[in-house]
């Protein structure tokens, strides 16, 4: 019997060991840990892989929304509306920042539901923060629509969409800020927590810049009060080396997309994330693969025991689910979706007789 996790930590770096160990040597040999070469370099290429005009490298990706929401001047009480489907990061960045997280509800493909985001307007309403979620751009001309009738601004939750894109336009380029995140499991994944900010705005990019390094401008001269959250040196330099062969990661894992549509598409018990169709307005990167089920625990459990690993994202619950922090929304189809959803494994290390396998195991379980 097969053998495979959702998703295994050791191949990281077991299975490129030495080219990992060359770069993390030649950094840590140069004596330049911090704010040094290694980082500018990757921030300006990934800027350009983006189409962002700037990028800064920060300690993690709810570092980067708190920071770029203290930038633009989030104040007590104002309300930034989010998805109900995201990591709880989304929402405690907001509220760390000062203002009123908001979540709605979802659209028929799982994020945000812009007749949602305007349902949840009110006075006190400033932005909209969309997440990019699972590798896919939300219909951002919708929401483009909605912030420009209400002078809302956008800000994203791009941590899982780095290289997506709607329209052609990436991910994190299609408000005011974005965030970005390099958690080991991300596509483009370090060894260890990291994120970035991207922005376009000149004077905007300075004052990120100077909040995530303790207030300090490009010449070090401190401009106002800040924190220290600086992506390490030798962290920048992975993460330099892997953006070379990005395209073809993502590739694999549209390939990967593909396979398990043409195996599941006939099975009537579950719906399928979208094809990665080329023709399509969105190109997806499929950080994860999610898909809704019926019997979706006894799902679990029986792949389980077939050795397939598994993921129920955020442990089954949406923003508005945590009613001890304050939430208490009515969201239908969040509720519906949280309690079908479930994620297949989708990464560099599945092959295609994984693939094969984990897709006659499901439908065994079906057929059973």
């Amino acid at each position: 019997m097969k053998n495979i996790p959702f998703f295994e930590y050791p191949k990281l770096w077991n299975d490129y060991k030495y080219e990992y160990s060359s770069i993390i040597d030649k950094v840590a040999s140069s004596g330049g840990f911090i704010l040094q070469k290694e980082l500018s370099n990757f921030e300006i290429d990934l800027a350009q892989f983006t189409g962002a005009n700037y990028s800064v490298g920060v300690g993690n990706a709810t570092d980067a929304m708190e920071i770029f929401l203290e930038a633009i001047g989030l104040k007590k009480g104002d309300e930034i509306i989010i998805s109900s489907h995201t990591m709880l990061a989304t929402a405690s960045a907001i509220k760390v920042a000062g203002g009123t997280p908001v979540p709605v509800d979802i659209g028929d493909d799982n994020l945000i539901c812009p007749k949602s985001i305007e349902e949840a307007i009110t006075p006190n309403t400033v932005g909209i923060m969309p997440t990019q979620l699972n590798g896919r751009v939300c219909d951002m001309d919708k929401i483009k629509k909605i912030s420009q009738k209400n002078s809302l601004f956008i800000v994203e939750d791009a941590a899982q969409a780095l290289g997506a894109r709607f329209k052609g336009q990436h991910a994190g380029t299609f408000g005011l800020a974005s965030c970005i995140s390099f958690f080991p499991a991300k596509v483009l994944g370090c060894f260890g927590d990291a994120g970035a900010v991207l922005v376009n705005d000149k004077n905007l990019y300075h004052k990120i810049f100077q909040i995530h390094d303790h207030g300090r401008d490009l010449d070090g001269e401190v401009k106002r009060w800040g924190r220290n959250s600086r992506l390490d040196n030798i962290q920048a330099a992975i993460l330099s080396h892997k953006l070379k062969t990005y395209n073809k990661v993502v590739e694999r894992r549209r390939a990967i997309a593909q396979m398990y549509q043409d195996l599941l598409k006939d099975l009537e018990e579950i719906q399928l994330p979208p094809y990665p169709n080329k023709n399509s307005d969105h190109f997806d990167v499929y950080q994860n693969y999610e898909i809704t089920a019926d019997k979706r625990d006894e799902l679990k459990n029986y792949l389980n025991e077939k050795n397939i690993g598994t993921l129920i994202q955020w442990g089954g619950k949406g923003i508005h689910h945590f009613q001890n922090l304050g939430f208490n929304q009515v969201l239908p189809n969040t509720d519906k979706f949280f309690k079908r959803c479930i994620m297949l494994p989708m990464n560099l290390f599945v092959s295609n007789d994984d693939i094969d396998y984990i897709c006659k195991s499901i439908k065994e379980f079906y057929r059973k």
